[in-house]
């Protein structure tokens, strides 16, 4: 089997694993989240430690458990959110008093942010089952229209000193289908102010592909070409999510702007 159609089977494999999770929500749901959020964590921390160097022990990873117990045991918005400032900072804290561990906090906060944005965006009714298909139905057709329009186009790198391979077409491809994507989404699901989820599919698709640059950077910087090998023709859980929790936490954002923290999908889909 080639890698490419690794990559291919790899990716069916996921999506329905996800949609399946995302369609039950609840336990399950933040059961996926807390998966996402560890492995993340996991990942980052081996790409960004020191070899040899002991660095702050376990508590990173304490740290990182209690909010993953929190998020599964489907704690609000209220307490989810002061509780990974609370830790972050502990984090933070002990790195600069300790001069070691430096990108700890800031792994556990991605990591966080990642797993926080998702589960409290699918909630647990209609308005979060359509959020989380619509940013599905964004990232991923903004993933398949980059790879595809910028092979076919080419032209100028968009940041060639951080992912040589993506180019501007491939980027503006990429935006086209997400919006298109979202909007074909929101349509079946029967939502109303298309003019401005288009607005936001935009948003997330740009956002998307932002964060897939910043993993780039982030594994550029510490030499790494894959955040793992965990998934068969992608490497890590981050090579593969890393456009997808950067645009929940946007669209998580924008919710909690019209809706509050603890809906946030009230208020672009309500029910």
């Amino acid at each position: 089997m080639s890698n490419l159609q690794l990559r291919v089977v790899s990716a069916v494999v996921l999506a329905v694993v996800a949609l399946g999770l995302t369609w039950l929500g609840g336990l399950p749901f933040r059961l996926l989240c807390a998966v996402i959020s560890a492995v993340i964590f996991y990942e980052w921390t081996r790409m960004s430690r020191p070899a040899g160097v002991p660095g702050l022990g376990f508590l990173p990873e304490a740290l990182a458990a209690i909010f993953i117990g929190a998020l599964i045991a489907g704690l609000s918005a209220s307490w989810l959110l002061p509780l990974v400032v609370i830790l972050v900072a502990i984090t933070a804290i002990a790195a600069t008093v300790r001069r070691t561990g430096q990108w700890d906090a800031s792994g556990l906060a991605y990591a966080s942010v990642s797993g926080l944005s998702l589960a409290l965006l699918r909630d647990g009714d209609r308005s979060g089952l359509v959020a989380i298909l619509f940013l599905f139905a964004v990232v991923w057709a903004t993933d398949i229209f980059a790879y595809f329009v910028g092979r076919a186009v080419g032209g100028p790198k968009l940041a060639p000193s951080i992912s040589p391979g993506k180019t501007r077409s491939g980027a503006l491809g990429g935006a086209v289908g997400g919006v298109v994507a979202g909007l074909v989404l929101a349509a079946i699901a029967g939502t109303g102010n298309l003019a401005l989820l288009g607005l936001v599919a935009l948003v997330l698709s740009i956002v998307a592909q932002a964060g897939d640059l910043f993993e780039s950077w982030v594994k550029r910087r510490h030499d790494r070409k894959d955040s793992g090998a965990i998934i068969p023709g992608h490497g890590g859980v981050m090579d593969r999510v890393d456009g997808l929790v950067a645009a929940a936490f946007a669209l998580y954002v924008i919710g909690w702007i019209l809706a509050g923290a603890d809906h946030p999908a009230h208020g672009l889909f309500p029910v």
